[in-house]
């Protein structure tokens, strides 16, 4: 039972260490890029890889923002209210991301099935389309379970709080 609590959190964590990770290496791929050029080898194809691991480290990382409920939010209208007040808000906000992602997630997929039907390429390196597109996937799919950890982690505190 333990382990069915933490594997989500384990999962969303694990998922946001890699989302860095592609945000590092768009970073390396950067620099070796320009000091490449400096020296008259530039990497073939950066534009490309740049582009890949900005998506997947975007992606990867928002549903560990909406575990930790690190997002944006209206804390100081939170803060002003009395916790019985407060308490429904936190859940309808979390019903309505639920939602929201879940939405993402269903027209994110159909125009990935669109977008990849014809096996596009990227142009410098022809790294298939879908590969930006797993990223997105991946982490929409994750994000619901990230805002069902943050309600389920929202709604304890207010039983252990009556």
């Amino acid at each position: 039972m333990n382990t069915l609590k933490t594997l989500p959190r384990r999962l969303v964590s694990m998922l946001a260490v890699i989302g860095v990770l592609a945000y590092a290496a768009a970073a390396v791929v950067t620099v070796a890029d320009i000091v490449g050029r400096n020296l008259g080898m530039p990497i073939e194809g950066v534009v490309d890889l740049v582009q890949l691991f900005v998506v997947a480290g975007a992606w990867l990382v928002m549903p560990f923002a909406f575990q930790s409920a690190a997002h944006v939010s209206v804390d100081f209208v939170l803060n002003m209210l009395p916790a019985a007040a407060a308490a429904p808000l936190k859940v309808l906000a979390a019903l309505v991301a639920l939602v929201l992602i879940g939405l993402m997630l269903w027209y994110g997929f159909d125009t990935f099935k669109v977008r990849t039907m014809f096996g596009d390429r990227s142009q410098q390196l022809g790294i298939p389309i879908a590969w930006y597109w797993y990223p997105l996937l991946v982490g929409l799919a994750a994000s619901l379970i990230g805002v069902l950890v943050q309600l389920s982690d929202s709604l304890k505190k207010k039983e252990s709080q009556a």
